[in-house]
């Protein structure tokens, strides 16, 4: 990933679940978030994300806003409303939609950032960095907390 700008995160325990049913886009955003040091699960469909939801509390959630016949921000707001850690976690919305009402429609149900589809990698760097110095997710980290599924069965 030569070439990309430096962009100082501290990605030293940040795990990110992207969720996207395009191979192509989410083989670019593990390979730019591993090649930055952060934890990625990808997830193709709406059932393997709830899958890895159950298993682990990401520090961040990168959603496609369509998702086969679902979409990222009905998953989103379905996951929130059913687990209430998840209100706490930060969600980019990517989406190739020209829609130009499709960033209310983020916003509206607690997306964090949007970006459209093909996004630049710098700039996603950037975002996923914004997100994980929120003042809620700073303070969880400053002060040792963790969720009741923190990702210690993986270490």
């Amino acid at each position: 990933m030569s070439g990309f700008e430096k962009i100082r995160i501290d990605s030293a325990n940040a795990r990110v679940l992207c969720i996207d049913d395009d191979a192509d886009t989410i083989a670019v955003l593990a390979n730019l978030l591993l090649h930055a040091g952060f934890a990625c699960e990808c997830c193709h469909d709406v059932d393997a994300a709830r899958k890895s939801l159950q298993r682990h509390l990401p520090d961040l959630i990168i959603a496609d806003l369509n998702i086969g016949s679902d979409t990222g921000l009905e998953l989103f707001q379905q996951l929130q409303a059913t687990d209430a850690s998840l209100v706490e976690v930060p969600l980019i919305v990517l989406s190739n939609d020209g829609n130009p009402d499709v960033v209310r429609q983020a916003r509206a149900a607690g997306a964090a950032y949007y970006l459209s589809k093909p996004f630049d990698p710098n700039v996603m760097l950037e975002l996923v960095d914004k997100s994980l110095w929120m003042p809620h997710i700073v303070r969880n980290r400053v002060h040792g907390r963790t969720t009741a599924r923190a990702f210690e069965a993986d270490r």
